[in-house]
């Protein structure tokens, strides 16, 4: 049986190339079956934003348009809560083992998470992350990009990136439009992701949650996922910060392609 497809969902800001590196370092039964999708909102000229309640439907529409029949649906970051909130819906939920896959449209049958978060557990938590995400809504609004991506790129979680490597980033991101990214902001604040913790508990399909070990913060959220998510495995990737897939993608492919393997999905 063929490999499933794996669908990457990049992070905010993100563009669909940057998973290159590390689809160059995964098993050859896999690259060619790698899907990147430019999430709405990125991209130059790009689509429009899209809400948590409409995603979805973006998601199902896209993977039929590639005629995507299993796959591994893997997030980092906004992507991963996206990738989260769609499995979460049901979209593409995967059957009960002895259903075999007839090939009738798209079947997920694992998730992968790279710095996702599950979402906030109380209504204070969900006020003070809309307030916060409304300044930086603000700014891509009245701010020219660079200047926004100067000061996003210093926030605490991507504190890991050296001086060189802030810059590149600033350089890859720059070209996109700031006010849509501003509306995919809005629409995909983590003020507006219901907590899907119960969601995971109660998952019973592969999970894999990836951190770096630099990240405390979602390395410590991926500990508390493990202890609470029965079907849940954690793998932190030493020497990593935020972003695994951009820092060390040699490592983080063969973290994967372990996962992968002792799941059969290669």
């Amino acid at each position: 049986m063929a490999a499933p497809t794996l669908v990457f969902l990049h992070g905010f800001l993100g563009e669909a190339t940057e998973w290159q590196p590390l689809i160059d370092q995964l098993p050859p039964v896999l690259r060619p079956r790698c899907l990147c999708l430019t999430l709405p909102g990125h991209g130059n000229p790009g689509s429009a934003a899209c809400s948590f309640a409409d995603w979805p439907d973006w998601l199902d529409h896209q993977l039929r348009q590639a005629e995507v029949g299993e796959y591994l649906l893997y997030g980092y970051s906004l992507g991963a809560r996206l990738a989260l909130s769609a499995a979460a819906s049901g979209l593409h939920a995967p059957r009960p083992a002895h259903d075999a896959y007839q090939g009738k449209g798209p079947r997920r049958c694992a998730l992968i998470l790279e710095s996702g978060h599950p979402g906030l557990t109380s209504a204070a938590e969900r006020r003070a992350r809309a307030s916060h995400d409304a300044s930086w809504v603000q700014r891509l609004r009245h701010e020219p990009l660079p200047c926004f991506l100067e000061a996003w790129y210093r926030q605490a979680v991507f504190s890991d990136l050296d001086e060189q490597e802030r810059r590149r980033l600033i350089a890859r991101r720059r070209q996109q439009d700031g006010r849509r990214l501003a509306r995919m902001l809005a629409a995909t604040s983590l003020a507006r992701q219901p907590d899907l913790r119960p969601w995971l508990k109660n998952n019973d399909a592969p999970l894999l949650y990836l951190s770096g070990e630099r990240d405390g913060k979602f390395t410590a959220l991926g500990r508390q996922l493990t202890a609470a998510c029965p079907s849940l495995e954690h793998g932190v990737l030493a020497e990593a910060g935020h972003n695994l897939h951009l820092s060390r993608p040699e490592a983080l492919a063969g973290l994967l392609s372990n996962w992968l393997g002792r799941h059969h999905f290669l």
